[in-house]
């Protein structure tokens, strides 16, 4: 009699991930996180326990019952997992509440995608931090290499990404451990797990999954010539195109498409133009949409160049470096109060002060 192979173990160290619900814009998947942020804000002060976690489990179930408290910590984990809430409920990702206040699926979706693209990780647990972002490598592989196959990201569940500093796979590097997932048949044993991602993947911004492929709506090339500043880098491609996206979906829904804010037109390219330059901006503020306006080419250069700048009122200020007839075209132009906020408040005011010339 054969003796039976044992299956290497290495491989079946791999990026475990499930979910509780599937739905993010569904009531459970909301009603939950909001208990959770409710309750971190309340209990902020006291030091994590078990008690304490005993508690938000009883406030979850409350919420919805489950057929037992394993099914209750399910879907608190899966929120410390996908980025929403820190490790021993410390605190929650900045934008997580602008996740629960979103208007539309669109803006939820957006939102969702920025928070599991930074602050993911599938290692992370109620009481165990972990900085791994598997989201994040898997992006960064996707942006290097084009498109995935389905395959493609069950070898990639096998990889420690603690140790590739450089955050993606290469193409080789990609065919290499799909080969070995293939050989050890981690791929035919675990092809079901890849389920729970592949559901999360199909709801990022700017990705798309077609006969088992994910790839990007757009070729980062075409998106980025949008904003000819953007260089391998320096700026996030993936972050752009969520913070892009976040501005076109507040023209849509103030304008009723997608227009320029200050001339209100419908343009074939816009620009994702920051108030706080993009090199001066904190990291929090890079992406944050609020510090931007949707722009025609044009006024996307005047504004980034400080020949105008907007007052709180949203009145356009001209500076003295353009000519008198180019004043009088802009002149009838200003920033609607739609697209004035607090927050876009505070940029405007880092602009008239620092750009403005």
């Amino acid at each position: 009699m054969k003796k039976k192979i044992t299956t290497d173990q290495h491989y079946e160290d791999y990026w475990k991930f499930t979910l509780e619900y599937t739905d993010l814009n569904g009531k459970n998947f909301i009603n939950t996180l909001k208990v959770i942020v409710d309750f971190i804000d309340k209990h902020c002060s006291e030091i994590y326990s078990g008690e304490k976690y005993k508690n938000l489990q009883e406030e979850v179930y409350i919420l919805s019952p489950k057929k037992d408290m394993g099914s209750v910590r399910k879907s608190i984990n899966q929120f410390v997992k996908l980025g929403f809430v820190n490790s021993e409920l410390k605190s929650y990702h900045k934008s997580t509440k602008d996740f629960l206040e979103a208007k539309t699926d669109t803006e939820r979706e957006s939102v969702f995608s920025k928070i599991l693209y930074t602050n993911s990780s599938f290692n992370r647990s109620i009481t165990k931090d972990s900085k791994q972002k598997e989201v994040n490598f898997l992006i960064r592989t996707l942006e290097e290499n084009k498109k995935l196959h389905k395959e493609d990201i069950v070898a990639l569940m096998t990889k420690d990404i603690s140790k590739i500093s450089k955050g993606y796979l290469s193409e080789e590097e990609l065919k290499e451990a799909k080969y070995n997932a293939e050989k050890s048949g981690f791929i035919k044993r675990k092809y079901n797990q890849v389920g729970y991602l592949w559901n999360i993947l199909s709801k990022l911004d700017d990705l798309d999954i077609v006969d088992n492929y994910l790839y990007f709506k757009e070729d980062a090339p075409a998106i980025l010539v949008d904003d000819s500043r953007i260089q391998k880098g320096i700026r996030d491609a993936y972050l752009h195109r969520i913070y892009k996206n976040q501005l076109q979906e507040e023209s849509y829904k103030k304008l009723g498409d997608v227009k320029c804010m200050l001339e209100k037109l419908s343009y074939p390219s816009l620009v994702a133009s920051h108030i706080v330059p993009f090199i001066s901006a904190s990291s929090d503020d890079k992406y944050n949409s609020n510090n931007g306006l949707l722009l025609s080419r044009n006024m996307d250069l005047l504004f980034d160049q400080g020949y105008i700048s907007f007052k709180e009122s949203g009145i356009i200020i001209l500076s003295d470096r353009i000519t008198t007839e180019l004043k009088v075209h802009l002149n009838k132009y200003s920033l609607d109060s739609m697209f004035i906020n607090d927050k876009r408040k505070t940029y405007m005011n880092y602009h008239r002060n620092n750009v403005f010339k």
